[in-house]
């Protein structure tokens, strides 16, 4: 558990003047806020994260990339997310709630939890998942163990910004339901249950309204549904119109420009184009946020640098998935055993690609690297770089590095690859073209596996990569982007000193051409449409029974788990609690992340096949068992209704399944869950199939039909047989029936149908 901060009291705005106020509402340079020296309103300063401090040294470039103070570069959101571990994601966020407080930094730009639509996202490495639910655990997790220091976490990019490509301009053009069930529902978790000092809107339009002036999304939504009692702040130049975001709720613009916009706040407030009151809500926030961070405890320094090191370590290697570990002459060949001869190859084992591009760069602390980390752990190991880095390698020097690579595998009992997409491939401000690795790499993966049966590909990667090797190689590990640690974590895992226990969350499709957005990505014309609604990642590959190389939740380890059956009761808040005993059937020590997807068949609404909607971790010891309780909200169970604009649980009889991924499902059961109660009105456009299922109104109209022999003579004639007539006019508008019915129901008679039916029930 974290511990927790007591603030002191706030400032209060109310004896500013109009200029004072404005001014609080925007940046006074690149990472400070305004102060009002008078009043006692600090400046304070916010800062680049998520995965790391970035703060510029004092005279350091305005960007903070080339001169920022050193800091501990933990795994970044794509690995960590593959922890499923919420304890150690709130570990880390403390680490990074430590530093803040040490740097004297009031809020981290982080966590990022928006949804890997697709894979081509150039930022996919500081996102969790695909999943909502996954990033929305997760995410509270971090924002709590940052905020347990006093220090606020910033919740972005608030919202659907999905993509790069256009990212300042592109406006995300979805639909109701996947918006609220897929791309905020994340949001809406981490904000209901951990309260993040701030919510950093994003710079993309939603269904043609910019984030930062969109006052559905930000006070609607954000502050009247979700409760949001923190304050809005712009990503770094997302403020088109300075007034109209006011208005919409955005409280901080970022940067700072000079004070150009705070003139423009108080013109509006003049001419009664905006409401004093709300530049008074904003900027109480702003001096709320900047006085109680004043009054709170910074922690002592210097930073314990070895302890946070070893912190990153620990999170790296339990991030690591473990995709493939086949038998090789009768053995798996992972974990790797000391006295075989074994040839690192790969220049990423020298030079590891460790974070991702861009506004996230942290300058760590130090770096490990998995060349030295085997070596260290394996006495010696020969080494051959075998692709070069290079945007542009010369043809003859990629011919001689991959035959190095050869020879350096045929002499040894092992060869391990290590593989990956070098940083310009992936970075902030722009997307990926495609998701394979480069043609150097495949080549050398495909002729040391050639020469060498006993290979390991190790992959280094922000973002999702095909892997066509995967039937040519026994074991392959996924590493994604592992921080600062990463080279010593890999070594842990490689050679078993820690059990993997990551597990996939996202998926990894065989071919770019199968992922949900390959025909709405990234759009055109300053418009992409989200086509594929609430199918996305493994909601859509499971709809269209389509084979994928490694599916959402998958991950091996060094031992093996048995499941017994689920049972699952229902508590009086309507919550599901899920029980099912794991037993470590192997000889190793290790942990296993139990996952529980749900279903509805028969539903009224359009529904994936099956939803995560909760996971947890046990640890066992080889032959031990333990009972695994995973409660799923009821609040989770709910979709988005369009006829009512809410939340609702449809009622009806779930399929509950627990597995150790969305295609490992081990155990299967049924409950019935009770529904929400919605009675909508009825009106002329009211389908006949929704009268007939009215409790008032059906009765009435089912009588009425079994009269009108006229109308039923007529219509049996054109219905194929053994249909009934009540199908056929199921979405026949009741206003429009007596056209059908041949005089014997008229409009007054519909009229006082309807009434009948509206009216309040005793």
């Amino acid at each position: 558990m974290t511990d927790t901060i007591t603030h002191g009291p706030a400032a209060d705005v109310t004896g500013l003047t109009t200029e004072e106020k404005a001014s609080l509402t925007s940046g006074a340079s690149f990472w400070r806020t305004k102060g009002v020296e008078r009043a006692g309103i600090p400046s304070v300063m916010l800062t680049d994260g998520p995965h790391g401090l970035r703060k510029q040294r004092e005279g350091g470039d305005h960007l903070g990339i080339g001169d920022s103070v050193p800091a501990t570069c933990f795994p970044p959101a794509v690995a960590l997310g593959s922890s499923w571990d919420v304890e150690l994601v709130e570990r880390v966020g403390a680490a990074l709630g430590v530093e803040s407080s040490i740097e004297d930094v009031a809020v981290i730009l982080g966590p990022g939890i928006n949804i890997k639509r697709s894979p081509l996202c150039g930022r996919n490495f500081e996102y969790l998942s695909e999943d909502p639910i996954v990033s929305g655990v997760l995410g509270a997790a971090l924002v709590r163990g940052i905020q347990s220091k006093g220090v606020g976490a910033s919740l972005k990019h608030f919202a659907a910004n999905n993509q790069e490509d256009d990212r300042m301009r592109s406006s995300s053009d979805v639909d109701p339901r996947p918006l609220r069930e897929i791309y905020l529902r994340a949001f809406q978790r981490v904000v209901e249950d951990a309260q993040p000092h701030t919510v950093m809107c994003s710079y993309n339009r939603i269904n043609g309204v910019f984030a930062s002036e969109n006052r559905w999304l930000l006070t609607d939504v954000l502050r009247d549904e979700w409760g949001f009692e923190g304050l809005v702040v712009s990503d770094w130049g997302a403020v088109s119109d300075r007034v109209a975001a006011l208005r919409a709720g955005l409280d901080l613009e970022m940067p700072g420009n000079g004070g150009q916009t705070d003139a423009k706040v108080v013109a509006a407030v003049s001419d009664g184009s905006l409401d004093e009151a709300l530049l008074d809500a904003s900027a109480q926030r702003v001096a709320s946020l900047a006085t109680r961070w004043a009054a709170t405890p910074r922690v002592e320094g210097p930073l314990d640098v070895e302890a946070h090191h070893t912190l990153a370590r620990e999170a790296a290697a339990r991030s690591i998935v473990l995709l493939k570990n086949e038998p090789v002459d009768g053995e798996p060949l992972l974990p790797l055993t000391t006295g075989r001869s074994i040839a690192v190859i790969g220049a990423f084992a020298e030079k590891p690609r460790y974070q991702g591009a861009g506004s996230s760069m942290i300058n760590p602390t130090r770096v490990d690297d998995a060349l030295t980390a085997i070596r260290a752990a394996a006495g010696e190991a020969a080494y051959a770089p075998g692709f070069t880095l290079a945007a542009e390698p010369d043809p003859a020097e990629t011919a001689r590095l991959r035959d190095e690579a050869v020879a350096a595998a045929s002499a040894a009992d092992v060869a391990v690859v290590f593989a990956g997409l070098p940083a310009r491939l992936e970075s902030e401000g722009y997307d990926r073209d495609d998701i394979d690795l480069p043609a150097d790499q495949l080549a050398v993966i495909d002729a040391v596996s050639a020469a060498n049966p006993r290979t390991v590909v190790v992959l280094s990667n922000g973002g999702v990569v095909t892997v066509p090797f995967t039937r040519r190689v026994p074991a392959i590990v996924e590493g994604w982007l592992l921080g600062q640690a990463g080279g010593s974590a890999t070594a842990d895992v490689l050679f078993g000193v820690v059990n993997p226990s990551g597990k996939l969350t996202e998926t990894i499709p065989l071919r770019l051409e199968d992922t949900p957005a390959f025909l709405n990505f990234p759009g055109e014309e300053g418009h992409v449409r989200y086509g594929e609604g609430l199918f996305v990642g493994y909601r859509w590959y499971d709809a269209r029974r389509m084979e994928v190389e490694y599916p959402f939740g998958h991950g091996l380890s060094y031992t093996t788990f048995g499941y017994d059956a689920a049972r699952v009761s229902v508590t009086d808040g309507g919550d599901l609690e899920v029980r099912v005993t794991v037993t470590n059937t192997g000889d190793r020590a290790g942990r296993d992340v139990v996952q529980v997807y749900t279903s509805l068949p028969g539903s009224r609404v359009q529904r994936a096949p099956r939803e995560l909607k909760g996971f947890a971790s046990v640890e066992l010891e080889p032959g031990a068992s333990r009972e695994v309780v995973v409660v799923v909200r009821r609040k989770d169970l709910q979709y988005w209704d369009l006829r009512a604009e809410r939340w609702l649980v449809e009622g009806g009889d779930y399929v509950v399944e627990v597995g150790a991924s969305s295609r490992d499902l081990r155990s299967s059961v049924t409950v019935a869950v009770e529904g929400d109660a919605l009675r909508l009105p009825l009106t002329r456009e009211s389908s006949l199939g929704e009268v007939l299922a009215h409790p008032v109104a059906g009765p009435l109209v089912q009588g009425a039909l079994a009269g009108m022999s006229q109308m039923l003579e007529g219509a049996s004639s054109i219905m194929p047989e053994g249909v009934s007539m009540e199908r056929m006019m199921a979405s026949f508008p009741i206003g429009r029936i007596g056209m059908m019915a041949g005089g014997q129901v008229t409009p007054e008679m519909i009229d006082g149908l309807l009434a009948a039916a509206n009216a309040p029930q005793q």
